[in-house]
């Protein structure tokens, strides 16, 4: 890797004049930075009255919205605002946990007009939107819903800043946490191999390792240090291989299964503790365990429809260290193919009486998931990546894979078009992080520079 470390703060560019259309969103290739990757276009042709800036940032370890607000506010604002007016919002909303006081007066004093801060309790999973609808406005998307049932809509702080910054998304910021020598949040362009943004933030404190991709809650291992960074890629999460994080999550289904058909029950925590369910939900991770040895009613199978995938059950209630999450994931394609829904309706929908005295603290979460003695800090930082080559995969968003529109042996530039979505299909264009040479593959365009 050829990169040297800096101390000077990145400072993003770009004038915000032409990023007021949905054309011109779906030009930059801009999709949801926080995880789901739908295409940003798509979500703002629905209008609403209210739109929710998620700066939750609740999974443990993870400093990337937090970071971006404290050193690029300004374009972030631009991009909301711009936002707005394509929904037709009358009022905007920024959801950050109220422990970032400075964050917090900082957005106040610069805010424009019909932009307010609503500071959320540094809970587990505040960032859910379903949750953090409900926290600001008290409303309760309907199961199987969206933003939009509410007249509301939401989307993530870098995804609003990209399209302050007016320009195709070719560099992701994320997170580099846990066992490595210096936790930071870095600006790494898409492609790059999370083995090469690892050695930027010092490399790992430990001989033997393991990797954790997106937060340490709902994050997906992975397989090798050369899987590349997508517009997706929200932290990096690297913890000892013994760390029973790092068992749980490559725990294959066989074994939970098995240990889960024996040891369950039925004690009720998973359901108790569960963020859907505390919000009126069918939801019930507990009835979802039963599915394991008995045979399950189509009410309990329609529940499984409706888990968020947060893992609160498996990671924090459960007693006996079962895994009702992967129960719930795995029996959703099955609810499906009987075409169970929901029938009830907005209305009969109640919140439990004691959701708010459930919500789950960060820092008890981090106790309980053993990542106390890990650095929770993850400053912004410079640093000059000059990758060799980056694979830039045609699937990185909601949707079908992009199809290339270059061929091998041609040459880029950074920012160029290299793949448009698929005629009639949901997708999202991707563009060139490096300059260089380009080979197209069946599901990725490698750039060698």
């Amino acid at each position: 890797m050829t990169a040297k470390a800096s101390s000077s703060r990145f400072e993003p560019t770009g004038s915000g004049a032409h990023a007021s259309s949905l054309d011109r969103v779906e030009e930059l290739g801009i999709v949801g930075a926080g995880g789901g990757g739908f295409p940003t276009a798509v979500k703002f042709r629905t209008k609403a009255s209210l739109l929710i800036a998620n700066a939750a940032e609740c999974e443990p370890l993870l400093h990337k919205d937090k970071e971006l607000l404290h050193h690029h506010a300004e374009p972030f604002l631009r991009g909301m605002k711009i936002a707005m007016d394509l929904i037709g919002a009358r009022e905007g909303v920024v959801g950050i946990k109220e422990k970032y006081h400075d964050i917090i007066a900082a957005l106040e004093s610069q805010a424009p007009a019909g932009i307010r801060v609503v500071p959320l309790p540094d809970v587990y999973p505040a960032g859910d939107e379903f949750i953090l609808v409900h926290m600001v406005t008290g409303r309760v998307i309907p199961p199987g819903g969206l933003p939009k049932d509410v007249d509301a809509a939401v989307a993530n702080v870098e995804t609003l800043m990209n399209i302050g910054l007016d320009r195709p998304v070719t560099h992701k910021y994320l997170t580099v946490a846990g066992a490595v020598e210096t936790p930071v949040t870095l600006r790494v362009p898409v492609g790059i191999t999370i083995g090469e943004v690892i050695e930027a933030a010092g490399g790992p404190t430990v001989s033997d390792f393991g990797v954790l991709l997106g937060g340490v809650m709902m994050a997906k291992p992975a397989a090798s240090l050369d899987i590349p960074v997508t517009k997706t890629t929200g932290g990096i999460v690297v913890l000892p291989t013994e760390h029973s994080l790092i068992r749980r999550h490559n725990a294959p289904w066989l074994h939970v299964q098995r240990i889960g058909r024996s040891a369950c029950d039925q004690c009720r925590f998973c359901t108790e503790f569960c963020p859907r369910f505390l919000l009126g939900h069918p939801i019930e991770p507990h009835a979802a365990m039963r599915s394991l040895g008995f045979a399950t009613g189509a009410d309990a199978m329609v529940a499984t429809l409706y888990c968020c995938e947060c893992n609160l059950c498996t990671m924090f209630a459960c007693p006996e260290d079962l895994d009702p999450k992967a129960v719930c994931v795995q029996n959703k394609p099955l609810a499906r193919e009987r075409g169970l829904t929901w029938k009830g309706t907005p209305e009969s929908i109640t919140p439990h009486p004691m959701a708010e005295f459930r919500r789950v603290p960060m820092r008890r979460l981090i106790a309980r998931l053993g990542l106390g003695e890990f650095n929770n800090t993850g400053p912004l930082t410079e640093y000059a990546f000059a990758p060799r080559k980056v694979n830039i995969l045609l699937k990185q968003h909601a949707g079908a894979p992009s199809v290339p529109v270059v061929k091998s042996g041609g040459r880029v530039r950074a920012g160029d078009l290299l793949a448009v979505p698929d005629q009639g299909k949901l997708g999202a264009r991707i563009h060139a992080s490096i300059d260089g040479v380009v080979t197209v593959k069946s599901d990725v365009i490698l750039i060698e520079a």
